[in-house]
């Protein structure tokens, strides 16, 4: 029985760099093919997976064409529901994309999936996009839960709370989805590298300014600060804000991350951002001819690989609930 769930076979839609997929793999589960239009986003992809089954996409697939699989995954784009976006939701053509998966899922009449997406979903439109998704996919034929995370609570000190929606095809449904329960995580300095050089200078002009300006005078004293290993500091547009060993959301757009390390403010690398994200060293030293800049705004649209891996071990502790007989007679593509 448990050898057969191990083979279970997935598509990494909307892929990123591909920490879904890393999440899942780690799992022993077998990725079919993936789909990413972002060509900087797919080179890094490349790096981590050596992988050439990109289908391209998926606004223009032929169904047909799509490999067999057990589960989708997912983490389709977020700007039209994010805080910090304009949130257009469903009046942004990249707001659309939920409509293809859902087709790609009822074509190809795939067992599950698991989709991400900001927390600002949850209440975009007073809730009414969410509802809309949530009946879109029941009317697919899937029984839908859906939770807010925060990677924090798997083992990353990053403060990244996402939604995440998890689907059961309706014939294979016995029971409600249960996410999994949070666990203790490590200390920031394990996931910050010893050789990275990257200082900022305190007497940079701008920096100065920055530190002058009414929303941060008299308010941060940036000599108590450095006195204190793994200070974290969010250089946000104004507003100075600091984390004792834990690190803000890493996002596309904005940078700006510093640290406390012996007594001086390190900028936040890209490598560093991906270990942030759970991203494992071997993987994360394959991108090192990667910029920085380029990996930070792509590990702010990534998914964490410790939160996909615990959804996903809850999902194959589901399948594994069914006999082998069920899955015969219900075309799971590995039974």
């Amino acid at each position: 029985m448990q050898k057969a769930i191990k083979k279970l076979k997935f598509i990494d839609f909307c892929s990123g760099i591909g920490g879904g997929r890393l999440g899942l793999e780690l799992l022993g589960l077998i990725c079919v093919a993936h789909s990413e239009i972002n060509i900087d986003s797919d080179y890094t992809y490349q790096k981590f997976f050596n992988d050439n089954k990109n289908i391209g996409d998926l606004t223009l697939l032929d169904y047909d064409s799509i490999p067999e699989c057990d589960i989708l995954i997912a983490g389709f784009p977020c700007q039209t529901f994010s805080i910090v976006g304009k949130r257009a939701g469903f009046e942004d053509k990249r707001g659309q994309i939920i409509y293809y998966l859902k087709d790609i899922l009822k074509h190809k009449s795939i067992p599950y999936f698991i989709l991400e997406n900001v927390k600002g979903l949850v209440n975009h439109n007073r809730g009414q996009t969410l509802n809309s998704i949530i009946k879109l996919l029941n009317q697919a034929g899937y029984n839908i839960s859906y939770k807010v995370l925060n990677s924090i609570d798997y083992g990353v000190p990053q403060l990244r709370e996402r939604i995440y929606i998890v689907g059961i095809r309706k014939d294979l449904y016995t029971k409600p989805f249960e996410f999994p329960t949070p666990v203790k995580h490590k200390s920031i300095k394990d996931f910050l590298l010893s050789n990275n050089n990257d200082i900022l200078d305190l007497n940079n002009p701008t920096f100065q300014k920055y530190l002058s300006n009414k929303y941060n005078k008299d308010r941060i004293n940036i000599n108590e600060l450095l006195k204190q290993d793994y200070t974290i500091i969010d250089t946000r547009q104004s507003d100075l804000r600091v984390y004792i060993d834990k690190c803000p959301t890493l996002r596309t757009g904005r940078h700006g991350i510093l640290y406390v390390r012996n007594k001086k403010l390190h900028k936040l690398s890209g490598l560093e951002s991906l270990l942030l994200q759970g991203f494992p060293k071997e993987y994360v030293m394959k991108a090192i001819d990667i910029t920085n800049s380029k990996l930070l705004a792509q590990t702010g649209n990534a998914m964490t690989v410790n939160v996909i891996s615990a959804i996903g071990k809850n999902l194959l502790n589901y399948v594994e609930g069914n006999s082998i007989d069920e899955f015969s007679t219900k075309r799971l593509t590995n039974c």
